[in-house]
């Protein structure tokens, strides 16, 4: 009986730490007062400013011309250097074998273009004919950097153009799981004597492929323009350079017959200096709005806000409700509603947004950072609820009251908001013989948003910046 009575008594006390706010609860066992406290009472404010030059630390690219109503006109060109391949293959072979090259553009099926998938237009393929600068911004000028009697390509495309393909990337170590995509392959025809000469320059000297460095003094990178048309802009994902070869085999010992093989040679990849070539002209709504005041975010290359942050009223309000009494942050988010601003092509709000101290900005970019939800944050766009949601706030309080006294300093009140792309990693959470748990992701890299153009209204005057937290009164 007394046990029974034992699991009755924890079960209401339990209940009542689930459903009660700001109420006594448990005085008859701790002879202390608890509550639950939720605050929302607090008011941020911003403005938006122009951020036409960032530091594109990505591989992705972006290709075209877009202009839509509402939103302004965006154009896009591409440069990179190379990542050779560490082995060409060679058995059996020579330049001569080589029949063709081709410069492949892929470009995921969904998300992979913004606005008219059917308008005609035309790219054009530069060789450089040197190293591009690092670092490198969105305003680069390639005027420099390449010839114009080195056009190595002319291709029309657009969104539709090219073929399907299902594409595969394997997570490496236990457990390891294949991800499968299907992707879009624009193929430009490349001169087969660039193939050919990087053939050559593998023969003569293997080790000079070791490194990209090492490899730009034998074909520094390619530049491409958008030549002809108007009407979209591409998400290309991957850049690669491919060589198409033939030898002679032998086949039941005894029957040779020429069969045919291809190669990767070259690829853009994170370890490479590449660049997005970002020009953006602002439609006369947006431009309206932020001269009125709201709060525009638009990628790329385009707008952020400049945010005051209230954190020294939080601070102060919950250090005059708690006393000297014990008292357990729980929670400090920030709530960001968004108005959509009617747009030809239906341009959407960013995917994900990075709230970092204005003050370590460059630095966070710079150092192609992760959040440490100290001084940086970022937040996933809610289409169902057109609302971003920063919920890992609590350490970046709780630092200030333990490490600075509970002073904010000028620094801790000014934050960006600036729109990002955000690369994960995924892995499997459990695997053994019998069974397969699922899989986990990790954020491995966050960057300025170029995968495609994106504008937003923040609503600061209803954005919610809520504390909850927990006191207890000893008596």
């Amino acid at each position: 009986m007394k046990h029974l009575f034992q699991v009755i008594l924890a079960a209401a006390l339990l209940l009542g730490l689930q459903s009660c706010i700001d109420e006594t609860i448990g005085v008859s066992i701790t002879d202390s007062v608890s509550s639950i406290i939720e605050d929302s009472s607090f008011v941020i404010t911003g403005r938006s400013v122009l951020n036409d030059r960032v530091q594109m630390r990505t591989t992705t690219k972006m290709l075209g011309d877009l202009n839509a109503d509402g939103f302004g006109r965006v154009t896009a060109e591409a440069v990179t250097m190379w990542m050779p391949a560490a082995n060409i293959d060679t058995t059996g072979i020579t330049a001569q074998s080589i029949d063709s090259c081709r410069l492949k553009l892929r470009l995921p099926v969904s998300n992979g273009y913004t606005g008219d998938a059917l308008a005609p237009m035309r790219m054009e393929v530069y060789a450089l004919n040197k190293a591009l600068p690092s670092p490198i911004y969105s305003d680069f000028d390639p005027t420099d950097y390449y010839d114009s009697d080195e056009l190595l390509a002319t291709e029309p495309y657009s969104p539709m153009s090219g073929w399907l393909e299902l594409a595969t990337s394997t997570n490496t170590g236990t457990g390891a799981t294949s991800v499968q995509d299907t992707v879009r392959v624009i193929s430009v025809p490349m001169p087969v004597e660039l193939a050919r000469h990087i053939f050559n320059a593998y023969v003569e000297d293997p080790s000079r492929f070791m490194s990209p460095k090492t490899f730009a003094d034998i074909f520094p990178g390619i530049y491409i323009t958008n030549s002809y048309g108007s009407g979209h802009v591409l998400n290309i994902k991957a850049t690669e350079l491919d060589a198409y070869y033939h030898r002679h085999i032998v086949v039941n010992d005894s029957t040779e017959v020429d069969s045919t093989f291809s190669q990767t040679y070259l690829a853009s990849t994170p370890e490479v200096v590449s660049n997005n070539i970002i020009r953006y002209e602002i439609d006369d709504a947006v431009r309206e709005m932020v001269n009125s005041g709201d709060a525009i975010i638009a990628a790329p290359a385009g707008y952020e806000v400049q945010l005051r942050f209230p954190i020294q009223d939080i601070i102060d309000k919950y250090q005059d409700n708690v006393g000297n009494n014990q008292a357990v942050i729980n929670t400090l988010t920030l709530e960001l509603p968004v108005s959509v601003p009617v747009t030809e092509y239906n341009i959407k709000p960013p995917t994900y947004l990075l709230m970092v101290k204005t003050s370590k900005k460059d630095q966070f970019i710079n150092g192609d950072s992760l959040v440490n939800n100290k001084d940086s944050f970022y937040a996933v766009y809610s289409e169902y609820q057109k609302c971003y949601v920063f919920t890992g706030l609590r350490d970046y309080m709780i630092n200030i009251i333990n490490n600075q006294g509970g002073i904010a300093t000028e620094d801790d009140f000014n934050f960006t908001l600036t729109p990002v792309d955000v690369t994960e990693y995924t892995y499997p959470t459990s695997y053994s013989y019998y069974s397969y748990g699922g899989n986990s992701s990790v954020v491995t890299k966050i960057s300025p948003m170029v995968s495609r153009p994106a504008i937003a209204r923040l609503l600061l005057d209803k954005a919610k910046v809520r504390i909850t937290y927990s006191k207890q009164i000893v008596n």
